[in-house]
């Protein structure tokens, strides 16, 4: 049985944070291998990529994610108590409150006040001079899910709680003062929305049965209980969190628009809607959203002829296998059309991760991604145009999480005008 690739360094935490996204793709390149050994965070880890690596990384038999996520990622991106560490029973009931929210209708009425906020900030771009996408879409994001959510949103808590929101992501890979930046953001968004669960429970708040923050409110577990107070607001959190950072994916699709015009005019053709629905999903899979993803193996595991130790973390490399030359023809290529015909391999495509919504650790939220940026595609394309001046379009791979230095700044922003019936 060959031994397993090792990295020869003590500790390759410094490298991979050097490295980015690229880091294990890499390594296992340079090791001829779809996995790695190496030590990180002072931890013996398994780095893995691919279609194969995903499908044991998502099968329940072969790994947990009990004591997968460093405390650092818990603290900031996750929180503690969350579905993303669960197994089991316990992770089936929990994934099944998220799923409850995930329904077609549900997903339609966060799309359309998502639309309504945005037009609204249409209105006053039309006067700036310059108007940075990112910062933007957080707060019309932020905005839009508190509403579907339930969550009460006072107008002179909006830049502060879209900030919160947005450090969580940002500061989760950061070390240093953005790292604590984190954590405090994620302190104060949990004392809001756990008393904001406290409220409800005790009748004191009046929400929508159906809407996010009723439903996790009044959920009981696996164990026939409520969730704890701390536990009910990581988990509206959960659902507040992710949408927000649609917000960088709002923002690839212009930066991708910007820089594929050859894929303007099939947006504007006779099938446009089949070619919207391919251009999301190439955006998706080309752009940098999270690098990996953390498990631990239940049992010593058998692959690939390699004996993988019982208890290891284990790291998907998410962006990489997206990237997989065995997968994707030319992956470096923007080309939306190589979605003609695709048969959505769940193993292949997983920039929120990857298998069955329902029964894996799979984003609940991946349909409401694709639905929003949908509707940035047709919003960009057919009710507003803009000029893009000169700036700094590059986008590092080094840097967790990606997006344009810029931040995409778009100016002369104008309502396109509706054509006239008849």
């Amino acid at each position: 049985m060959p031994q397993i690739p090792e990295e020869k360094s003590l500790e390759s935490t410094p490298h991979m944070l050097r490295e980015g996204y690229l880091f294990i793709s890499n390594h296992c390149h340079q090791h001829q291998a779809d996995l790695f050994q190496a030590r990180l965070l002072f931890e013996k880890t398994l780095l893995m990529r691919g279609e194969e690596a995903a499908r044991l990384f998502y099968n329940a038999d072969y790994c947990k994610r009990e004591g997968a996520a460093p405390v650092r990622l818990q603290k900031t991106l996750f929180g503690v108590g969350g579905v993303q560490a669960l197994d089991g029973e316990l992770h089936h009931v929990r994934k099944q409150m998220f799923m409850s929210l995930m329904t077609p209708e549900g997903i339609d009425r966060l799309v359309t006040l998502t639309r309504q906020v945005w037009n609204d900030y249409l209105d006053r771009w039309t006067a700036m001079d310059r108007v940075v996408l990112f910062e933007e879409s957080k707060e019309i994001l932020c905005r839009a899910v508190c509403a579907w959510a339930g969550v009460p949103l006072a107008e002179e808590d909006v830049r502060q709680r879209t900030e919160d929101l947005n450090a969580m992501i940002e500061g989760a890979s950061a070390i240093g003062p953005q790292h604590w930046h984190a954590r405090l953001g994620r302190k104060r968004a949990e004392q809001w929305i756990g008393a904001l669960i406290e409220q409800v429970r005790d009748g004191e708040l009046s929400v929508a049965e159906g809407s996010a923050l009723h439903t996790v409110a009044t959920h009981h577990d696996a164990n026939g209980e409520k969730l704890d107070t701390h536990v009910a607001a990581v988990e509206v959190l959960n659902l507040l969190r992710p949408t927000v950072a649609v917000s960088r994916y709002i923002t690839f699709v212009a930066h991708a628009l910007h820089e594929h015009g050859h894929c303007l005019a099939p947006l504007q053709g006779e099938h446009r809607d089949e070619y919207a629905e391919w251009f999301v999903q190439e955006v998706r899979r080309v752009y940098p959203f999270f690098p990996f993803a953390a498990a631990r193996l239940r049992d010593d595991v058998d692959w690939r002829g390699y004996r993988l130790p019982k208890d290891t973390r284990v790291l998907l490399d998410l962006y990489g296998t997206n990237h997989d030359a065995r997968l994707w023809d030319d992956p470096e290529a923007f080309r939306p059309e190589r979605f003609h015909g695709w048969e959505g391999n769940p193993y292949s495509l997983i920039p929120q991760g990857g298998g069955d919504h329902y029964a894996n650790h799979r984003c609940p939220g991946e349909w409401i991604t694709i639905a929003l940026m949908k509707m940035t595609l047709n919003l960009l394309t057919n009710s507003m145009e803009y000029d893009v001046p000169p700036q700094d379009l590059s986008i590092s791979l080094t840097k967790i999480p990606a997006l344009p230095e810029s931040g995409f700044v778009i100016s002369n922003v104008r309502h396109v005008p509706l054509t006239p019936m008849g």
